[in-house]
């Protein structure tokens, strides 16, 4: 089947889960024959002018060099077509106002190139995104989370094939109830217009339901997986030198309220006063980081805590490796691979009961995110019986072997076959509704 997939990260250039799974995704899809179309937002970098902390979603067509360097072997059937735009998947409007200010000469006259706010430039993307129709071939259109909707509404309407919306996460994840009026509409349209909808998690498809009253028939849930691949070139970080007493607890993901990194700094604070040489790593970026750097300081755990701000390739490698066990706190997470991540380390995991992941993992302990007291006591569990941990990811190797990207792949795939079979008895797309 030939799929028109609108997205906005990739590797070796990402910024958040988003891109893990759309690697791991459309290379299942590919490895079952079909030819895939990823259109995805470029982001230009301007003579003299730094990136700041933007992550960009999209540089133009991959060299040779760089597909080496990055490690990323793109299937044949997969074929990339970038479009300019200054989107990543967490760009909130107050961090895209900064990107775009001319001020300090950051940017070249923005105004010519950019919309006047992140939600003018999801239009302007869509439009442009939209003109990919008109020379591209294909039987259905596959688009990921709100940023996308535009465009794939234009595609939809321009070509009358059927689109599949696949929510990772909702603005209620993001912002709690303090949600973007703006975002939630764009994601209400898309939604109602959608022909069907993938969710990530049953938790997600809940979400859907309540908040945007949507049709539960309408919607399928496909848990994301993690890439085979990964497990056999991960870095080994030799240990040498490095006192077993001296253990490490990670956190890792952006720094906001949606991954609960307060509570995680809460609860070190609470082993530190049983485990005194226990040392905490925060890894990730976010608007969060000041005021975790704050608190920590408040509770006097500076020299046991360390904060590495955003990393990625091999540092993401070493820093699991290098790991007793890997903490995932989230307020709200549609899925979150993380944590398989991390179980491809042999890092048992804690994760909270409010994740998507938290439905398809047996052999991980879980936690409510606000529930310092279990969290702290759940990692003082693990750190002092090595043979509960060991017990933990010996059984999370057998786990993994279950939770494929060809299993999603294939789930998908029956998912596009009954989408374009009702598009093609109706003789056109339904109104989705």
């Amino acid at each position: 089947m030939r799929i028109l997939m609108f997205g906005w990260e990739f590797p070796p250039r990402m910024s958040g889960g988003l891109g893990t799974a759309c690697f791991g995704m459309t290379k299942a899809l590919a490895g079952l024959g079909h030819r895939i179309l990823l259109v995805l937002p470029q982001s230009e970098e301007t003579p003299g002018a730094p990136f700041l902390d933007l992550v960009p979603a999209f540089s133009p067509p991959f060299s040779d060099t760089e597909l080496q360097e990055g490690e990323v072997e793109l299937p044949p059937v997969l074929t990339i077509r970038p479009i300019p735009a200054l989107l990543n998947p967490y760009l909130t409007p107050e961090r895209y106002q900064d990107l775009c200010s001319p001020k300090g000469g950051r940017l070249r006259d923005p105004s010519a190139v950019y919309g006047l706010d992140l939600i003018a430039e999801v239009f302007r993307y869509g439009r442009a995104a939209g003109t990919v129709v008109r020379s591209a071939s294909f039987d259905i259109i596959h688009a990921h989370d709100w940023m996308t909707v535009p465009a794939a509404l234009i595609a939809r309407r321009i070509s009358g094939r059927p689109l599949v919306l696949h929510v990772h996460s909702l603005e209620y994840d993001r912002s709690g109830d303090n949600v973007n009026p703006e975002i939630r509409a764009i994601e209400q349209e898309g939604l109602d217009r959608a022909d069907r909808i993938i969710a990530v998690s049953h938790r997600t498809k809940r979400m859907i339901e309540e908040r945007y009253g949507i049709d539960p028939k309408k919607i399928i849930v496909v848990h994301n997986a993690v890439d085979r691949v990964e497990a056999g070139r991960i870095y080994r970080a030799e240990r040498r030198g490095i006192p077993r007493k001296d253990r490490m607890v990670l956190f890792l993901g952006r720094i906001t309220f949606q991954k609960g990194p307060d509570y995680f700094v809460e609860a070190a604070a609470r082993v530190l006063q049983v485990l005194p040489d226990v040392t905490f790593v925060m890894a990730g970026a976010g608007n969060m980081m000041g005021q975790m750097i704050e608190r920590v300081g408040e509770l006097g755990i500076g020299n046991r805590f360390h904060f590495t701000g955003f990393l990625q390739g091999e540092e993401i490698e070493r820093i699991f490796s290098l790991s007793d066990l890997y903490v995932m706190p989230s307020v709200s997470e549609p899925f979150g691979i993380s944590p398989l991540e991390a179980m491809l380390y042999d890092v048992p995991v804690i994760i909270s009961r409010q994740s998507g992941v938290a439905e398809l993992l047996k052999h991980a302990l879980k936690v409510d995110f606000w529930d310092i007291r279990e969290i702290a006591g759940k990692i003082i569990a693990l750190l002092k019986h090595p043979a509960l941990a060991g017990e933990m990811t010996g059984k999370a190797r057998e786990e993994l072997r279950k939770i494929r990207w060809e299993t999603a792949a294939d789930r998908i795939t029956e998912i596009y076959r009954g989408v374009v079979a009702s598009a093609a008895t109706s003789g056109s797309p339904s109104s989705g509704k």
